[in-house]
């Protein structure tokens, strides 16, 4: 079992920045792609950034890309998000998941990742 911890969220301005971080505990994720999702109320969960455990690959939402960034330490076990120029649109919960379905195809969906955080409100005003 993994736990996954979100923190970093809060309300920010458009333009500023915020950086999320994803604590993992029960288990290493050094072997997980790992993924940051968002929700705003009455949307669907969608993916946002990923990153393999080779680091090697990295995936982004086209509405991100440019903008935030994803890494990961695993030597303190997180994975992080920075998000930069912040827009009102990116409003929502962040959650942070682990993939836990291993395939071919990028990681973009949800349905493929078996382990949650609690989410974090990013809130971004105009």
């Amino acid at each position: 079992q993994v736990q996954l911890v979100e923190s970093g969220g809060g309300l920010v301005q458009a333009g500023g920045s915020l950086r999320l971080s994803c604590a993992a505990s029960g288990r290493t994720i050094s072997t997980y792609t790992m993924g940051w999702f968002r929700q705003a109320p009455g949307k669907e969960r969608e993916f946002v950034a990923s990153v393999s455990w080779k680091v090697g690959s990295l995936y982004y939402a086209d509405s991100v890309k440019g903008r935030f960034t994803i890494s990961r330490d695993n030597a303190k076990n997180t994975v992080y998000l920075q998000m930069n120029s912040l827009k009102a649109e990116d409003t929502a919960v962040y959650y942070c998941a682990a993939r836990t379905v291993v395939g071919a195809s990028p990681p973009y969906s949800k349905y493929e990742y078996g382990y949650w955080g609690q989410g974090t409100q990013v809130t971004v005003s105009s």
